[in-house]
């Protein structure tokens, strides 16, 4: 008998269901806070650990890379191991090689952690959400996924300001150690609590030729993406290497999988409509959505002198709408059509980055708090409907490699887009400074003007009016290279709005919901 053909247990009720929500849950925060938390500790870690910024930038790199791989294994792992056992040991493995990380004393060592938790986090996040599916009634899977997301959104909000808080008050070690005691925690709970429901796992066998051609170009896509911009992108020979080895292992991965009886991926799942359509809704969505979450940080720090911690604080006010309106989904996505749910969260995030679209250089910090804030009510209303529409027909044991399929396609679309969008404001900015500064000559009175202006309120030399006039023009060149980016993200939010009708509706006319037992 495998898994597909045994009787799923009954859902959990009472106490017993609290408890496994909030392990599940933790798990899930720990795996998303962990992809966010090092990022305002690279120059710390680097400096304490004697190596430059750039080289410390690949403990994002390669942790990035590995739970790139690793997430769409999440399906064949699960058949092969069982699911509660794989998000066991995984959430196990994750706790010591965050221990790994804090304790490491150089960047080699600091390194291969890295890779190890990347790549054992990667079954977390689409595990958790299939075993809180199963763990809720069929008419309640809205509320599992609602909590899901609750979870899911938080984590890359809170990472910055606590990364740089803990950094800032303690030690960088410390970004790793907590997520011991919740690992631990997590683990216990769901093993007792679990370890008689687990799938029956099946002998399945290895598709070597898939997993390596899946690690050849998800490794050297990442690779090239988080490192194109260092190095000039295609004016290095390292970057085009790279975009030769991922185009090449990726066509041959394509068509390997669709041909493999027993795909290490199944890409298959694509010809499922609404698989498909809201798949590619939400991996584009979140790429815009996260592209800009590591930007809006790195313009504040680097343009308007907020120090790390503030600069957390500043997104963080994302996270209150989201939280408080995921009780209000779990009763409203039943009764209503999901698609219409993301299409709403799609037109405000729109609405959202366009009000971004109007920021100046001397923009204060209620204007810069404002837009924050109301982004957490699409934030409430993007995750579920989606999640929901991208699951929902499937059978039960197609559902952990869906969620990891669809996941994968989503994180690496947020890696994509933060390529691109880093990239566009670069690009952006250099054209605007250059448009800027055909009008800062000597023949142009109005320059000569400021300049006067300048000499006399400093109370300096030429030296020094033009330095500080120079500050000033980048300044204004970084603003508008910005705003141009939060212009073009909204129309790309109203643009994927037919995405999701291109999908069905559920059965029956109620929310689309994933069928997990």
């Amino acid at each position: 008998m495998n898994s597909s053909m045994h009787l799923a247990p009954p859902p959990l009720t009472g106490g017993k269901l609290v408890l496994a929500t909030i392990a599940v849950a933790l798990a899930t925060f720990m795996n998303v806070l962990d992809s966010s938390i090092a990022n305002v500790a690279i120059p710390t870690i680097s400096g304490n650990l004697g190596v430059s910024v750039d080289e410390g930038t690949w403990v994002i790199t390669l942790f990035a890379a590995a739970n790139a791989v690793s997430i769409p294994l999440t399906g064949w792992l699960t058949q092969r191991v069982g699911q509660i056992r794989l998000f066991v040991a995984a959430i196990v493995l994750f706790v010591f090689s965050s221990w790994l990380c804090g304790v490491a004393p150089n960047l080699l060592v600091l390194l291969a952690a890295r890779v190890l938790q990347g790549a054992v986090a990667g079954p977390l996040i689409p595990l958790s959400q299939a075993i809180l599916l199963g763990s809720y009634p069929k008419e309640r899977s809205s509320t599992a996924l609602s909590l899901w997301a609750m979870t899911a959104t938080v984590g890359p909000i809170a990472g910055p300001a606590l990364g740089g808080w803990i950094t800032d008050s303690y030690s960088w070690s410390w970004i790793f150690y907590i997520n011991i005691p919740v690992g631990l925690f997590a683990a216990a709970v769901t093993w007792v609590i679990y370890r008689d429901r687990d799938s029956l796992p099946r002998k399945l066998p290895i598709d070597k030729v898939g997993l390596l051609s899946l690690i050849a170009w998800v490794a050297s896509l990442q690779i090239m993406l988080d490192k194109g911009k260092d190095l000039d992108w295609f004016n290095s020979p390292v970057i085009c290497t790279l975009a030769v080895v991922a185009a090449v292992s990726f066509l041959f991965f394509l068509i390997w999988e669709l041909t493999e009886k027993n795909p290490i991926v199944d890409l298959r799942l694509f010809a499922e409509r609404n698989f498909r359509g809201g798949t590619i809704a939400i991996s584009v969505a979140y790429a815009v959505f996260f592209s800009n979450l590591v930007i809006l940080p790195q313009w504040i720090q680097g343009y308007l002198g907020y120090r790390s911690v503030d600069a957390g604080l500043v997104t963080a006010p994302l996270g209150i709408f989201a939280v408080l309106l995921a009780p209000v989904m779990a009763k409203v996505l039943p009764k209503s059509d999901a698609r219409l749910l993301a299409t709403l969260a799609f037109l405000g995030f729109a609405g959202v980055f366009f009000m971004r679209s109007h920021y100046t250089t001397s923009v204060d910090p209620y204007t810069l708090v404002l837009p924050t804030l109301l982004q957490g009510i699409p934030m409430a209303l993007f995750f579920t409907p989606l999640t929901a529409i991208i699951l929902s027909g499937l059978s039960p044991e197609k559902i952990p490699a869906a969620a990891g399929l669809s996941n994968f396609t989503r994180v690496f679309a947020g890696g994509v887009g933060t390529s691109l969008i880093s990239t566009g404001w670069n690009e952006r900015t250099i054209l605007h400074h250059a448009q800027l500064a055909e009008q800062s000559s000597v023949n142009n009175p109005d320059y000569m003007s400021s300049i006067a202006n300048l000499r006399a309120t400093l109370g300096g030399g030429m030296d020094q009016a033009t330095a500080f006039f120079e500050h000033s023009l980048n300044a204004q060149a970084a603003m508008l290279g910005l705003n141009d980016i939060f212009w073009l993200s909204s129309m790309i939010f109203i643009a994927i709005v037919p995405l999701v009708w291109l999908t069905r509706p559920a059965k029956g006319g109620g929310a689309a919901t994933a069928v997990a037992h």
